[in-house]
């Protein structure tokens, strides 16, 4: 185990989980996966023509955080936008099996479900096909979604906002959960997607990949590859208690604002790299739901850490469940 963290301790906060309550908040989506086998190409155009062997219908964007954090034992709620189409119904009725109270989820009549089409032959994506609207959601949409904020507020350790660009998050929806939990010990963690991190100003920990962190620094600092220096830069300039920064192979850094800024590091897991797909989504879903448990920053990150390199040894949007992470610690 890492120094941080003792097996004896880990194992008390797994513990906690099944009293821990986690909102997720963002852009809920629907992975769709046809998989098959080529053998031939098209006669019509020079592309190859997929045998399909069967399809899945998985919980994608910030659905797949939820899933991680249910797989994982603790209580999750979830708040997003879909569309009144048949994909929206399917996306409920799988959140419904699984006991999650849909009354978080906004149905807008002019709007799709967004859905992510990927067609997998042996074990390789081929081509990704998107069914989106990425307008930002009107203002009775993002109050809807406040109003169950506020109803949840006694019943959450952490929330999760989940970003992936699609009008979800707004500078209105994050001040509005920020006012919300002012003065309670809940925790808001945040997925960046959009590169000006202004607009994510007053989160407690934001959670970006290398490549975001780099994009979200700009020219501001020019010629520097150095994680460290840039994730100082974006922690000064917001002002956020915490940025986690994962870095693949590399592992993740954390970075704690302070009279002076600390950084942990802590080394990859995985024995074998399958597959990334999800994997943030596995890191930001274990890091609120140990903190909504009562674990410190470092001890969330070193579980959530932990779950990565599980899941990255999964093919597909893979999540973790508590036993997988009881046999790694």
């Amino acid at each position: 185990m890492h120094k941080i963290l003792t097996k004896k301790r880990a194992l008390e906060i797994v513990a906690n989980f099944s009293q821990s309550g986690v909102l997720v908040v963002g852009d809920v989506m629907v992975d769709h996966f046809i998989w098959g086998n080529v053998s031939r190409i098209s006669p019509e155009a020079p592309v190859p023509v997929v045998d399909v062997q069967k399809d899945s219908i998985l919980l994608g964007g910030c659905a797949n955080v939820l899933n991680n954090i249910h797989a994982m034992g603790g209580r999750v709620y979830v708040a997003g936008v879909i569309g009144a189409d048949n994909i929206g119904k399917k996306l409920l009725s799988e959140l419904s099996s699984r006991k999650i109270d849909t009354s978080g989820i906004v149905v807008e009549k002019n709007r799709p479900t967004t859905l992510k089409t990927r067609i997998v032959a042996h074990g390789q994506q081929m081509v990704r096909f998107d069914k989106e609207d990425r307008k930002s959601i009107p203002s009775s949409s993002v109050n809807k979604i406040l109003e169950y904020v506020k109803a949840l507020r006694k019943k959450i350790g952490a929330i999760v906002i989940s970003d992936y660009n699609k009008g979800v998050v707004s500078k209105e929806l994050i001040q509005g959960i920020k006012k919300i939990v002012n003065g309670s010990d809940i925790s808001i963690c945040l997925d960046p997607k959009q590169n000006n991190f202004s607009l994510y100003k007053g989160v407690h920990v934001i959670t970006p990949n290398h490549y975001e962190v780099q994009r979200a620094v700009g020219n501001a600092i020019t010629g520097v590859d150095d994680i460290r220096q840039l994730s100082e830069y974006l922690l000064k300039k917001y002002a956020f208690p915490a940025l986690l920064v994962t870095r693949g192979e590399e592992g993740m850094s954390l970075f704690e604002n302070g009279r002076k800024i600390v950084h942990t590091h802590f080394p990859a897991q995985a024995r074998e790299v399958y597959d990334v797909t999800g994997a943030g989504d596995t890191v930001i879903g274990m890091l609120a739901l140990g903190l909504a448990a009562k674990a410190n920053i470092r001890e969330a990150t070193c579980l959530a850490n932990l779950a990565a390199g599980i899941v990255v040894e999964k093919v597909g949007t893979a999540t973790v469940s508590q036993k997988e992470l009881i046999e790694v610690l």
